[in-house]
C-alpha cells in the first residue's frame, strides 16, 4: 500500500525508514521477527540475503629472529690441533692462553682415531667406520679403529673438563670436520666416496648432526660454558670444484652445485643446537656458500695470497666485506703454525687484519666485535714451545683489536 506521506515515501525509497518504526513495537510477533533480521518479510518471501561480513586483518611485519649470545669483545681461540700426544697438558696449555674461549685441543700425533676424519667419525650415530690402506671406509660394525676414536674423544673431553673446572670460562669450542669434507674423505664399501652418492651423503649428515648435537649437549653439560662448534671444511672448495679424485685417481667426481652444498650445511647448523663457525683455510675460501648459510662466524687463514696484501683479489674483498657488513665474524688466520725464521710481535701480526679493516673501510675499533685472531692453521707441525707461543700472541692480538693502533 502506498503511503500518504511524501516524506516517509523519499525515506523508504532511499532504504531509510522512518526513525520512529525503530522503536520497539506493540506487537509480540513483529518484535521477533525484527529480533531475527526478518522485520518487513511478508508470508511466502524469502528473506533477503545477509549482508557480506567484513572483518579487518592485521598484516604483521616479519620480526627478525634476536641474535644469540656473543663471545667478549677481544676474544682469541685456536683452530683446533695441538703438537704432542698428551691431552691433560694440551688442555691446561689452552685454558691457560685462551681463557676466553679455549678450545678442544686435538692430538693427531697419537694416530689412527686421533686424526680429523676419525675423530669426527667417533661422533657418528648408527654409523662404523673403519681403516683401510686408501683410508677411513664404512663398516658393517664398530670395529677397533670406531673404538679407538672415541676412547680418545672420551679421554679428551675428561682432561678439558678438568682443567676448565677451576676457570669456568663463558664459552668454549669444539671441532669436527664439516659434511662435505667428511663426504670426499670417507669411503663406501665399493671403495668410492661417500660424495660419489647422493642419498649417502644425506644419510652421513643426518647422522653427524644428531652425533654433533649430543657432543654439544655433552660440553655444556661438563663446562657449563656456551659451546661453540667449528666445522672445518678444508675439502670444501675441491668438492664445489669436481676436483675430489676418484679411486683410481684418473678422474674426478662430479661437483656439488652451491644450492645443494648450501642446503646440507644449513640444515645441519640448524639442528646442532649450537652457533657455528664454518673454518676453510683453502687460498680461495668458498665464502659466499660459507656465509650464506646460517653460520654465527666464518673462519678463513687471512695470510693467504688472495686476501692479504698486494695479491690480494678485489672478489675476495669483497666477500669479507659483506661478511662483516652483515655483522658477521670472522676468526682471522694471523699468527704463523709453524715457528717463523724470525721472533714476531703481536702488533706486527695484527698489521694484516688492521689492513684489511683499512682497505673494507671498516673502523679498526670494530675488530674487536668483527675479528677474531687464531693461528693461521692447525698447530700440529709445530713444536710445543711455538704452539704455546702462538696462542699467546693470539690472545695478544685480541687484546689488541680492543684499544687499536690509530695507523
Amino acid at each position: 500500500m502506498t503511503s500518504d506521506d511524501p516524506l516517509a515515501a523519499a525515506l523508504a525509497a532511499a532504504g531509510l525508514t522512518d526513525p520512529a518504526e525503530d522503536r520497539p513495537s506493540d506487537d509480540p510477533l513483529a518484535a521477533a521477527l525484527a529480533a531475527a533480521g526478518l522485520a518487513g518479510v511478508r508470508p511466502g518471501e524469502s528473506p533477503p540475503p545477509p549482508a557480506p561480513a567484513v572483518s579487518a586483518t592485521t598484516v604483521e611485519e616479519p620480526v627478525a629472529p634476536e641474535p644469540g649470545p656473543r663471545w667478549p669483545a677481544g676474544t682469541a681461540t685456536g683452530v683446533g690441533s695441538l703438537p704432542g700426544a698428551d691431552p691433560g697438558e694440551a688442555a691446561a696449555v689452552v685454558v691457560g692462553e685462551l681463557p676466553l674461549l679455549p678450545h678442544l685441543p686435538e692430538l693427531p700425533a697419537r694416530g689412527v682415531g686421533a686424526d680429523m676424519i676419525g675423530r669426527t667419525a667417533a661422533l657418528l650415530v648408527d654409523l662404523a667406520v673403519e681403516v683401510r690402506p686408501s683410508g677411513w671406509r664404512v663398516a658393517d660394525r664398530a670395529g677397533a679403529d670406531h673404538r679407538r676414536a672415541v676412547g680418545l674423544l672420551r679421554t679428551d673431553l675428561d682432561a678439558f673438563e678438568e682443567a676448565c673446572d677451576p676457570v669456568r670460562p663463558g664459552w668454549v669450542k669444539v671441532q669436527a670436520a664439516g659434511p662435505w669434507t667428511l663426504a670426499a674423505a670417507v669411503e663406501l664399501r665399493t671403495g668410492h666416496r661417500v660424495l660419489t652418492d647422493r642419498g649417502a651423503v644425506r644419510e652421513f649428515a643426518a647422522s653427524l648432526t644428531e652425533g654433533l648435537a649430543r657432543h654439544v649437549a655433552e660440553v655444556r653439560a661438563r663446562t657449563g660454558a656456551h659451546v661453540l662448534l667449528q666445522l672445518d671444511e678444508p675439502g670444501l672448495s675441491a668438492v664445489l670444484a669436481g676436483l675430489v679424485p676418484t679411486p683410481s685417481q684418473y678422474g674426478t667426481v662430479r661437483a656439488v652445485s652451491e644450492p645443494a652444498a648450501k642446503d646440507v650445511l644449513r640444515d645441519l647448523i640448524g639442528a646442532v643446537g649450537a652457533p657455528v663457525v664454518l673454518h676453510c683455510c683453502a687460498d680461495r675460501p668458498p665464502l659466499g656458500v660459507l656465509a650464506d648459510v646460517g653460520a654465527a662466524a666464518v673462519g678463513i687463514d687471512a695470510t693467504r695470497p688472495a686476501v692479504a696484501g698486494r695479491t690480494a683479489r678485489p672478489a675476495a674483498l669483497d666477500e669479507i666485506g659483506a661478511v662483516w657488513d652483515a655483522g658477521t665474524p670472522l676468526l682471522l688466520g694471523l699468527v704463523p703454525s709453524t715457528a717463523p725464521d724470525r721472533p714476531v710481535t703481536s702488533r706486527e701480526l695484527a698489521g694484516r687484519a688492521f689492513d684489511l679493516a683499512d682497505r673494507l673501510g671498516f673502523a679498526r675499533e670494530r675488530l674487536a666485535e668483527l675479528a677474531v685472531p687464531t693461528p693461521t692453521c692447525g698447530l700440529a707441525g709445530a713444536d710445543p714451545a711455538w704452539a704455546r707461543r702462538a696462542l699467546t700472541l693470539a690472545r695478544e692480538i685480541g687484546e689488541g683489536f680492543v684499544d687499536p693502533p690509530e695507523e
